[in-house]
């Protein structure tokens, strides 16, 4: 069994297990040697291309129908006193290092797509984490990130959010240089 790990400094493990959060991306990391037709007139064709070609030839980690272990420390996932063994072990205190037949939650793959990062729908960013704070008396949406230590951005508008919580995980820059992700849709199933 795999296992996958979220942001705790951002609370998006939490956000998972309490099922706020259903849809992750993950940058990919294209080759050189990735096959691409370059006979394209336009750049949606080009872009179609790319997709195409990332489709044919790169895997992604993850797939459809496959259960996976969601990375908490042991300490985190309710392992006591009774295992010393763990307890005296790295994955005490970091999921990095837990083994996945031991994670007390899961998730399941229910969809997979390919896109840029910067194409995320409304609808995905409330998939990723980011919360619809609330509706104006004028019939504005108030977006938020997630909480953290009390700070948080808040917008009105989703892909803002988004961006903001993808650079703070995934580096500062990243919402600009608009990465080709893998968009995994899932379900918590215990």
């Amino acid at each position: 069994m795999k296992k996958i790990l979220f942001n705790d400094k951002y609370g998006l493990t939490q956000a998972v297990l309490d099922g706020r959060k259903t849809m992750t991306r993950r940058i990919i990391k294209l080759d050189s040697t990735l096959a691409i037709t370059w006979d394209c007139n336009t750049d949606l064709e080009k872009e179609q291309a790319i997709k195409n070609s990332i489709v044919q030839n790169i895997n992604p980690k993850y797939e459809v129908g496959e259960v996976i272990a969601i990375a908490q420390s042991y300490k985190n996932a309710g392992y006591g006193g009774e295992s010393l063994e763990l307890m005296s072990s790295a994955g005490w205190k970091n999921k990095m290092f837990v083994r996945a037949d031991l994670m007390p939650s899961h998730i399941k793959i229910t969809g997979i797509k390919v896109e840029r990062l910067q194409d995320i729908s409304d609808e995905d960013c409330l998939k990723e984490g980011v919360i619809h704070a609330c509706t104006t008396n004028d019939g504005i949406k108030i977006y938020h990130t997630p909480h953290v230590n009390g700070s948080y951005l808040s917008t009105d508008v989703a892909q803002n959010a988004f961006a903001y919580l993808i650079d703070k995980v995934s580096g500062k820059g990243t919402w600009e240089r608009n990465p080709f992700v893998f968009a995994y849709e899932f379900e918590l199933v215990n």
